[in-house]
């Protein structure tokens, strides 16, 4: 089996002198899929808009579905950007050795990918963007566009190997078995031109791998806020809520980092005042059945939405009265995905999570109310405050949903990333 796939340009033909960029990412919503990032999708086609020439090149595996794309579906080809399809083995699940096996035949390919386009035409792209991690991948993309004199952007939108440590901390062992991501790192990061993070935390990263200074970017993940408020609206008459209950909501993944158990408990807390508490918690994960467990144990109210595609999860957002940013004490993200969304439904935060960053911006906007991670008693009492202002909690929804719109609408804000590609192929 050849390691990539390629199908025929609609758009290279148009302009022969446009600026040619590669979108480099493993993750990605396409075409008629329902789960998976839109971030490269919605940048892709931006640089579209703004004049480019883009491939978007991604993995024949979709991460979500845990399942190879029949790459030759016509929903992936009748796009205004290219998609080129690189193979990848796949695997079962998130946290399993078979993963980072696969993400190197993904590298492997990836670069006998770029080598087949440069030998065909030495200026097949000017300008190399990917995210990173997977930091393999990263690696490659800064490698191949070093040799070919044009620059690379990385986009940072995790901490390998500091995530990995949640779910793996053994002293000795996870030194040297996490050594190969630091390495594939420093090497991405030394070789880059510049670098876009979806936090300050993530941008500021390559400066703890390399001496010399560069230019860099901070561009929340976001969301379509036009997309958001019509899915909300499609999809409102489906979410019931009854009269004088305060709903909770937690949306994301049910797995190590977020610290759903502790949510829990302190819903379960909460529910013994006056108020009537109701969590719900929408998406999915590996430890779903045992936090359901948790929750029959403690006769706690909450309800497993389940996954719930985003028009759904944008209705169960615009219903609920305050969203929670639940994560461990440990946990390295910054600024997560869900924060966008959270923020454009015009409902108040308590986050949980322990970056400075993120802490600091909730007290900075104004968005919600600080806790301390996993201690259910301060987060109960947090709820309960909530619950029992309706006045603060519209004053914190107003100037969530400003946030939104001015910082994390992804028509508005990627345009960021558009000009650093622009100045550095100019």
């Amino acid at each position: 089996m050849d390691g990539y796939y390629t199908y025929p340009d609609s758009v290279q033909a148009a302009s022969a002198r446009r600026k040619r960029i590669a979108v480099v990412t493993q993750g990605v919503k396409l075409g008629d899929e329902t789960r998976g990032y839109t971030r490269f999708r919605f940048l892709s086609d931006l640089l579209v808009r703004e004049g480019f020439e883009v491939d978007l090149i991604t993995s024949t595996f979709q991460h979500w579905e845990k399942a190879q794309r029949n790459t030759t579906r016509e929903c992936y080809q009748q796009l205004p950007y290219r998609v080129q399809f690189v193979y990848e083995p796949g695997y079962a699940k998130n946290l399993d050795i078979r993963r980072i096996a696969s993400h190197r035949v993904f590298a492997r390919n990836l670069r006998g990918f770029f080598k087949s386009r440069f030998s065909d035409n030495p200026r097949a792209y000017d300008l190399i963007y990917s995210e990173i991690p997977p930091n393999d991948m990263a690696r490659a993309c800064a490698e191949v566009a070093s040799a070919h004199g044009i620059p690379y952007v990385a986009d940072v939108n995790d901490l390998w190997p500091e995530a990995m440590r949640m779910a793996v901390d053994a002293p000795v062992v996870s030194d040297v078995a996490f050594a190969p991501f630091a390495r594939d790192a420093k090497r991405a990061y030394c070789l880059m031109s510049a670098a876009v993070g979806t936090s300050d935390e993530y941008a500021a990263q390559p400066a703890k791998y390399r001496d010399k200074p560069y230019p860099k970017r901070t561009v929340y993940v976001g969301n379509q806020l036009s997309v958001f408020d019509d899915g909300a609206r499609a999809r409102a008459a489906e979410v019931e809520k009854p009269d004088g209950e305060i709903w909770v909501t937690y949306a994301g993944m049910l797995g190590a980092s977020y610290d759903i158990a502790t949510l829990i408990q302190a819903a379960k807390l909460a529910n013994q005042s006056d108020a009537r508490i109701r969590c719900k918690l929408l998406g999915d994960g590996p430890d779903r059945q045992k936090l359901e467990a948790l929750a029959t144990d403690l006769d706690a109210p909450v309800e497993f939405v389940g996954y719930a595609p985003y028009d759904l999860m944008a209705a169960y957002l615009c219903a609920s009265d305050v969203t929670v940013n639940s994560l461990v004490k440990a946990a390295a993200q910054s600024i997560v995905t869900k924060i966008g969304d959270y923020c454009a439904a015009g409902i108040p935060m308590i986050n949980t999570g322990s970056s400075p960053e993120m802490r600091g911006k909730v007290e900075e906007w104004g968005i919600g109310l600080n806790v301390v991670a996993e201690d259910a008693e301060e987060l109960a009492r947090a709820i309960l405050e909530l619950a029992a202002d309706p006045e603060l909690r519209a004053q914190m929804g107003t100037r969530a949903r400003a946030v939104a719109e001015e910082r994390f609408d992804q028509e508005h804000s990627y345009r960021t990333i558009v000009d650093l590609i622009r100045s550095l192929v100019h």
